[in-house]
């Protein structure tokens, strides 16, 4: 039985380091040497296997950089030895819901979250901190990442002070950069390979946010770059001009695979749909001719061919045949020729969809033109433009939005629930799940349940927030400082984001009373890991010895411990869970934790004795039995429980002999 301690890389989150280098390995095993430090890439032998003109370490060459670049790229690939810690008392429904709200810093969490979540996130949007020389409270500029959230949020002694990032500093877009750059190469590792990223910014740094995105992205998976109006009285303290918007910048995860959804359609574009056939769906006539750009037979010679149209029977040929005595071809109103919108093939495939119209003769031009119908008004989305101008969107909306459901003015111009809505639209369709690590006051998590409510759907999220402490001496954060004193909770934003996810919950049911889908949402808190690191007292190593004897922290609970497996082992952190007891020895019986119906069997009693093996391994294997999960289960124990060395080697022994060899202990 293998006891599991904090350097093992199952309690980490992934080396990303080392899967790298395992990759370029199995691709070029030549490629792989030995450095000063361990493994390392021959340079010299990768610009041989891709030729010397294609590997550059000059000074000249193209692309973005900036000071810290390097160890930003390290940060993301730093594996995290942080924990998230379940809080049901914050939680909604935490039994049945599938979505999480995780309080803690989100490059740690982004971290966390990678043996869980790889490849599996459909849709992530952010909205970063705009860079205006605001305070700034990502600074990454520390060796032990939780020892500084810790110290940051005020958990521990010796808090930090937030700074700001002004444009005095000299380092004014390098400091947003180095904290962009980590989370963004992370966040590409959830993405799933037909997913997409969207972020909000303006246009301080939509520059070099593209160049970035670029970079970890690749050119080619440029989505779009969205113009929103989102003032639309513009800032009038601005220099020259009254800002009136600001950007959602969109890449695909894989352009080829890349799924972006349709907006449906407004009621104003819904009445187009004004015809009705036997079954009683809506439908519209469009012509087939081409308008606009590319409408001329020059531009696609093989879209201009004749359509033969029967006047009396109102039905349409692509060939000459009796009766069809009527030639059509795309004239413009010029006389020029144009074209069809759709080939010949595709004109033979749907002739059933072309409508022959009588229209009066105009000189030497045809009696009829050709319709083509066009079904779905109820259920038919359109292509969502390059230019969001909708009154909905506006930001001040979202303002409101806030004040109504917390009474207060919270939150200064968060996102309104329309804007997330349509990117929830544009990202994310039915069973999907949606990211976002910087939730703000949890815009993103109300406006997935406003659009499940809308369309049925049942999309899930996850979202991340800092617990960024609320001054309220700062007049821009004293009423929300206040709000929280109302609710007895500490003063920070990470509150307002669950408050305000509660009340959207309950105001959404409310709404919707038909509506029977996911309203809540579990609670989780970044922290150090429950597993004890080796931190030895070097003045007294008697006592530091049998401290360490224990492994596991002696203030963590038995599902601290759980959902640390879980996410070390790379299950969802909504994944069914059971319990059951299991008699051992006449004395006692043993809780015993079966997680995704099987798959991770674990017992945390603190005390296994000699007696107890047999009956808690065979009830073990009978109930892994009656679930009888799909692959290779893990059994883990307390490894300080074990009586002695016989009774650990006994219990792994048996369950070996049934078949579960993957036995680990904490």
């Amino acid at each position: 039985m293998k006891k599991l301690t904090d350097s093992d890389p199952e309690t980490k989150s992934p080396d990303l380091v080392a899967q790298n280098l395992a990759q370029l390995k199995a691709l070029f095993p030549e490629l792989v040497t030995e450095g000063k430090d361990g493994v390392a890439v021959n340079v010299d032998v990768l610009k041989q296997l891709v030729g010397d003109q294609t590997v550059t370490d000059a000074e000249e060459k193209y692309g973005l950089n900036w000071h810290g670049k390097r160890r930003a790229r390290q940060l993301a690939l730093t594996p995290s030895t942080g924990t998230l810690r379940p809080c049901p008392d914050d939680s909604v429904d935490w039994d049945t819901t599938q979505n999480l709200m995780i309080e803690g810093d989100n490059l740690e969490v982004l971290k966390l979250l990678q043996k869980s979540y790889a490849g599996k996130v459909k849709l992530i949007y952010i909205d970063p901190p705009y860079n205006t020389g605001k305070d700034f409270v990502y600074p990454d500029n520390f060796q032990d990442n939780i020892k500084n959230y810790l110290e940051l949020t005020g958990q521990v002694e010796g808090g930090k002070k937030i700074s700001s990032n002004t444009e005095a500093s000299g380092r004014f877009h390098t400091d947003w950069l180095n904290m962009m750059y980590p989370r963004l190469k992370l966040a590409r590792n959830l993405l799933r390979e037909d997913g997409i990223l969207a972020i909000s910014v303006d246009d301080n740094e939509i520059d070099r946010l593209r160049a970035a995105c670029a970079e970890i992205f690749g050119e080619e998976n440029f989505a779009s770059q969205i113009c929103v109006q989102s003032n639309p009285r513009g800032r009038q303290s601005d220099t020259f001009f009254a800002t009136v918007h600001e950007y959602l910048l969109v890449y695909a995860r894989t352009g080829e695979s890349c799924v972006i959804g349709g907006a449906t359609l407004t009621d104003e574009q819904k009445a187009d749909f004004s015809l009705t056939d036997s079954n009683g769906k809506t439908y519209r006539l469009l012509g087939l001719r081409q308008r606009g750009v590319a409408s001329l037979r020059q531009d696609r010679p093989d879209m201009f061919f004749p359509i033969f149209v029967n006047p009396q029977m109102l039905k349409v040929s692509l060939e000459p045949a009796p009766g069809f005595t009527e030639k059509v071809l795309p004239k413009k109103s010029t006389g020029e020729d144009g074209r069809w919108m759709w080939g010949k093939d595709k004109c033979k495939k749907d002739i059933h969809l072309l409508v022959p119209r009588l229209i009066e003769r105009r000189s030497e031009f045809d009696i009829f033109v050709i319709d083509h119908l066009e079904k779905g008004g109820e259920e038919r989305t359109r292509k969502f433009k390059t230019i969001w101008d909708d009154k909905k969107l506006n930001t001040q909306n979202g303002t409101q939005e806030v004040k109504e459901l917390l009474g207060c003015a919270a939150m200064s111009f968060p996102k309104p629930v329309a804007l997330l809505q349509d990117i929830v639209q544009l990202g994310a369709d039915n069973g999907d799940l949606v990211l976002d690590f910087f939730a703000g006051s949890g815009t993103t998590g109300h406006a997935v349940m406003a659009q499940n409510a809308a369309d049925g759907g049942n999309r899930r999220y996850i979202v991340v927030q800092l617990p960024e402490p609320l001054d309220p001496e700062n007049k821009d954060q004293k009423a929300a400082a206040d709000f929280c004193d109302k609710l007895k909770k500490p003063r920070t934003i990470a509150e307002l984001t669950k408050e305000r996810l509660r009340r959207a919950g309950k105001k959404i049911r409310k709404e919707a009373p038909l509506f029977a889908g996911d309203l809540g949402f579990r609670v989780f808190k970044l922290d150090s890991s429950n597993i004890q690191a080796w931190d030895p007292n070097r003045a007294d190593l008697a006592a530091s010895l049998e401290a360490h004897a224990k492994n596991l922290k002696v203030d963590r609970t038995e599902q601290d411990i759980l959902f640390e497996l879980l996410l070390k082992l790379g299950l969802d952190l909504t994944v069914p869970m059971e319990m059951k007891k299991i008699k051992g020895s006449a004395k006692k019986s043993h809780a015993v934790h079966s997680i995704g119906g099987g798959v991770l069997l674990v017992c945390l009693s603190t005390s296994i004795v000699r007696e107890d093996v047999e009956p808690l391994a065979m009830g073990m294997i009978a109930w892994h039995k009656e679930q009888a999960p799909a692959g290779e289960s893990t059994v883990v124990f307390r490894d300080s429980a074990f009586a002695d060395d016989v009774a650990k080697t006994n219990l792994a022994a048996i369950l070996h002999q049934h078949g579960l060899a993957n036995v680990r202990s904490l």
